[in-house]
């Protein structure tokens, strides 16, 4: 489960941000996730449960924003949302795309306690 490695990650981020920001605790945190992220949701959430235990996140709230992912589209010249990759434009039909969002993993805002 590599969910667990990316929370490690996450609280890695989290405590070094108290550190240089001089705050002692956060109590909510936002990520932004993409469908093409390759991350289980689930997982993550139970893995960020676990990995905020006894850091300055301890009792956190995780809020999940979850994003859509895009494509531009050679043909149209658009930037058009797509359910999976290799998905065919919505509007024309083309298979000429490259994904342009739906790939983040980010830390998107964060709330500390006074």
């Amino acid at each position: 489960m590599h969910e667990m490695s990316i929370c490690m990650s996450i609280v890695e981020s989290l405590e070094e941000s108290a550190r240089v920001n001089n705050y002692k605790a956060i109590n909510k945190v936002w990520l932004e996730i993409g469908p093409f992220s390759g991350v289980e949701v689930r997982a993550l959430e139970f893995s960020f449960d676990v990995a905020i235990r006894d850091t300055v996140a301890d009792g956190a709230e995780l809020e999940i924003i979850e994003t859509q992912a895009e494509a531009w589209c050679f043909k149209c010249d658009e930037t058009v949302v797509v359910k999976q990759r290799y998905d065919a434009c919505p509007k024309c039909d083309s298979h000429q795309l490259t994904v342009t969002g739906g790939e983040e993993l980010k830390i998107k805002q964060i709330s500390i306690k006074e």
